[in-house]
C-alpha cells in the first residue's frame, strides 16, 4: 500500500522560481525550486551566505521573494498581503532562534503565555504543560537569566510549538549550546518529528544535518545537492519498490506514467537506486536487476505477512491491517517473516486478495 510519501498532495510547501534580491549587486537565492513533504526534517546546509537563513525566512513567511511563488497546501502565500503574512505565519509556523529572543523581566511561563496572547488567548494551564513536555516543569518560575542555554532553548521549542503550528523553523538551533545541552534540544526535535512534525533547520553541524531526513546543500543561493539519510533513503527505496511491484500488478508501470504522477520527485531517490543497481532507467524504461528484483519480491512478502498478521490475530480491517504493515515490516527481519508464514499455514493471499510471494519456508513438505 501507499505510505502517502510518493502522493501528489502530501507536500506541505512548494517553491517555485524561488529568489531572492537585496540589491544589483546580492543574489541571496537565485531561482530555487522547492518541495517539501508533510512531516519532513529537512536540514539545509552550506557555508556562510550561501542563502540557508534566506531560504528558511521565506519559506516560514518571514520575508518576501523578489521572485518566484510559494504554496502551502496549496495555497499560494507568496503574494499575501503584510497583514496577511502575519496572521498567516501566527496560525502555522513555529519558530525556534539561536538567539533565544525571550523576554528578560518575563519568566519562562509568561515568555511561553506571550506567544499564546498574540495567537488567540492565554491559557496558563497549557503554557504550563508545554514546558512541562520539554523538561521544565520545576523551573517555570525561573526568569531567562537564571535558566542555562539549554534551558532557555527548551523555552523557546516549548513557545514555538505552544500553538500547534504545521511548520516548524529552527535557524542554528544548537549554535549556542555546550554539548549537554545541544544533546537535550536535539532529543526534543527528535521526539517532535516521531510526532509527525515537519521541521526545517538551518545547520552548520554535519552530525545535526544527518539526523533529518534529507539535506538541502547549498552554494552561491542555489541548491548544490539533496541528499537523503541513510536510514530514510533504504526506507523511501523499499516504499518505493513496494510501490513499483503494485504498479506492474495493476498493468501501470511505465517511465511516463511515475512521471506524470509525480513518483520521481523525491530527493533523487531513482538515481539513489540506480547507484544501488536495482534498477536501470534506459530510453525512458525501467528495467530491474536481479537484486531491485529479489528484494522488491521480499518487500512485498513482508507487507503482505505483516497484514496477514494485523487481520487474522488482531481482527482488523483490511485498510487498517495495511496502515498498520507499513508501519510494522520494516522490523521484521527473514526469520520473523518466515515464521509469520508457517503459523498461518502458507497464505497465498493478502487481505486484498493480492498474491504474497512464496518463501523458502513454502518449498519445504
Amino acid at each position: 500500500m501507499d505510505d502517502g510519501r510518493w502522493t501528489k498532495m502530501s507536500s506541505l510547501i512548494q517553491a517555485k522560481n524561488l529568489t531572492r534580491r537585496y540589491s544589483d549587486h546580492v543574489m541571496a537565492l537565485d531561482h530555487v525550486d522547492l518541495t517539501v513533504e508533510r512531516g519532513e526534517w529537512l536540514a539545509m546546509m552550506g557555508p556562510s551566505g550561501s542563502g540557508k537563513t534566506t531560504l528558511l525566512n521565506l519559506l516560514g513567511c518571514l520575508d518576501r521573494p523578489t521572485e518566484g511563488e510559494i504554496f502551502f497546501e496549496n495555497r499560494l502565500i507568496s503574494t499575501f498581503s503584510a497583514q496577511e503574512l502575519n496572521r498567516f505565519r501566527r496560525e502555522n509556523v513555529g519558530i525556534v532562534f539561536q538567539q533565544f529572543h525571550l523576554i528578560g523581566y518575563l519568566t519562562a511561563l509568561e515568555n511561553v503565555m506571550l506567544a499564546q496572547y498574540y495567537h488567540s488567548m492565554v491559557d496558563r494551564e497549557e503554557a504550563k504543560r508545554a514546558l512541562e513536555d520539554v523538561g521544565l516543569g520545576e523551573r517555570i518560575h525561573h526568569y531567562p537569566s537564571q535558566l542555562s542555554g539549554g534551558e532557555q532553548q527548551r523555552v523557546c521549542v516549548a513557545r514555538a510549538l505552544i500553538n500547534q503550528p504545521k511548520l516548524i523553523l529552527a535557524d542554528e538551533p544548537t549554535g549556542n549550546l555546550d554539548e549537554k545541552s545541544e544533546e537535550t534540544v536535539l532529543d526534543l526535535f527528535r521526539r517532535l518529528h516521531a510526532k509527525g512534525h515537519t521541521i526545517l533547520m538551518v545547520t552548520h553541524d554535519v552530525t545535526v544535518g544527518k539526523m533529518a531526513d534529507r539535506q538541502l546543500q547549498l552554494e552561491h543561493g542555489r541548491i548544490a545537492g539533496s541528499y537523503l539519510s541513510p536510514l530514510q533513503a533504504e526506507e523511501d527505496i523499499e516504499n518505493f519498490l513496494k510501490r513499483l511491484w503494485e504498479l506492474r500488478e495493476e498493468g501501470k508501470l511505465s517511465y511516463d506514467y511515475l512521471q506524470k504522477n509525480n513518483f520521481l520527485d523525491h530527493a533523487g531517490v531513482l538515481k539513489y537506486m540506480q547507484a544501488k543497481e536495482l534498477l536501470e532507467v534506459k530510453d525512458r524504461k525501467i528495467y530491474f536487476t536481479s537484486a531491485g528484483e529479489l528484494r522488491m519480491r521480499d518487500i512485498i512478502r513482508r507487507h503482505r505477512l505483516a497484514e496477514i498478521l494485523f487481520s487474522k490475530a488482531l481482527h482488523m480491517d483490511k485498510e487498517e491491517s495495511a496502515v498498520e504493515a507499513c508501519q510494522f515490516e520494516h522490523m521484521l527481519n527473514p526469520d520473523i517473516t518466515e515464521r509469520i508464514c508457517t503459523f498461518f499455514h502458507h497464505p497465498k493471499k493478502c487481505p486484498h486478495g493480492k498474491e504474497i510471494p512464496g518463501g523458502k519456508c513454502c518449498e519445504r513438505p
